[in-house]
């Protein structure tokens, strides 16, 4: 999910380590809950404040997407950069909460404001102050990923709700270089990687700033996005999956996945995201069509899992990189209250 969508620590952990640390056959070592979010603070401090550039890398369920990834980080600014390498040609370009996403061959530009919640890497958001009740952090030792040496974290669920992680981050600045994400046995579900990257770069936020102001022949999209109540909607979850919080909830609309959008038409569609700190869950929630939605579905790729299903006059989508049982859990918790 980490493409979907699409800090120095050195010191402080060297601390926290035993001796021999460095070395790839040390034990793994539990860290306090607060160390543990100290931690995955830094990986996500360093996303947002370090320049780099890369190729980064997402394969699981049989599935490859590469992309090349620049981030500069100047004057308290953020710009970022992606472009898909593989299948339709999709440029997405950021500046701080501006995401310009373009489709070259069809001459579609889609401008939205989006928070947060889809920046690199999706650590600590959300619900993140919690995170040492749902997770256990284990520090495994140091590997070489993408030529340069990493320090690798296992992050272990506490229960059957959520997958577990290892994460291979950077030794001299807590890049993210490489995300595992672990299924209840230990297999992996996806694998998140830079095959190559460049840290400390020249910032470069004109690459970034100029092809979001030249898009002369581009029909122009732009997805309204209301902020919305479940309960105002009509809708509740009356159970929620322990440790997911509600961290948003907005009336936007649907495009077809895989597309270019369309012009806006039709119904808006209502999604509630849940955050635990790790991971999201999010829930649409739309009028049924039945020229449009077929039989209910459980999808999987790789660590990412869809369940659809009809509430009565409703449509509802789960998705998230999450159980089975917690995305099921999500779909069978809403109720639908009378207007």
């Amino acid at each position: 999910m980490l493409l979907r969508t699409i800090a120095p620590l050195t010191l402080a952990l060297v601390a926290l380590a035993p001796p021999g640390f460095a070395q790839s056959s040390a034990p793994a070592t539990r860290v306090g809950s607060g160390d543990g979010r100290a931690l995955l603070t830094r990986i996500h401090q360093a996303a947002s404040r370090r320049n780099y550039q890369g190729t980064f890398v997402v394969t699981g369920g049989g599935s490859v997407a590469s992309a090349r990834i620049a981030h500069f980080s100047d004057g308290g600014a953020q710009f970022e950069r992606i472009e898909s390498l593989d299948g339709r040609q999709r440029k997405v370009f950021r500046r701080n909460d501006t995401v310009h996403t373009i489709w070259p061959a069809s001459h579609v530009a889609m401008v939205e404001q989006r928070g947060l919640l889809s920046s690199f890497p999706a650590l600590l958001q959300g619900a993140g102050e919690s995170i040492g009740e749902w997770y256990d952090v284990r520090i495994e030792g140091a590997e070489r990923i993408a030529g340069r040496e990493a320090e690798v974290l296992s992050v272990e669920p506490r229960d059957r709700w959520r997958h577990g992680y290892r994460l291979w981050a950077d030794r001299d600045t807590f890049l993210l270089l490489r995300s595992d994400t672990l299924g209840r046995h230990g297999e992996v579900l996806e694998t998140s990687a830079f095959s190559d990257v460049a840290i400390g770069v020249r910032p470069q936020p004109e690459t970034v700033v100029q092809p979001m102001k030249h898009l002369d022949g581009y029909r122009i999209v732009r997805p309204v996005l209301a902020p919305a109540r479940l309960e105002d909607e009509g809708w509740s979850l009356r159970a929620p999956v322990p440790g997911f919080r509600l961290v948003d909830c907005v009336s936007r609309r649907m495009d077809a996945p895989g597309e270019a959008p369309a012009e806006p038409a039709g119904a808006p569609v209502l999604q509630a995201i849940y955050a635990d700190g790790l991971t999201y869950v999010s829930v649409f929630i739309e009028p049924y069509r039945a020229e449009r939605h077929g039989q209910p579905l459980l999808a999987t790729l790789g660590a990412t899992l869809t369940l659809t299903q009809r509430l009565g006059d409703s449509w509802i989508t789960v998705v998230g990189d999450v159980p089975i049982a917690t995305l099921k859990h999500f779909a069978g918790a809403l109720e639908r209250h009378k207007p």
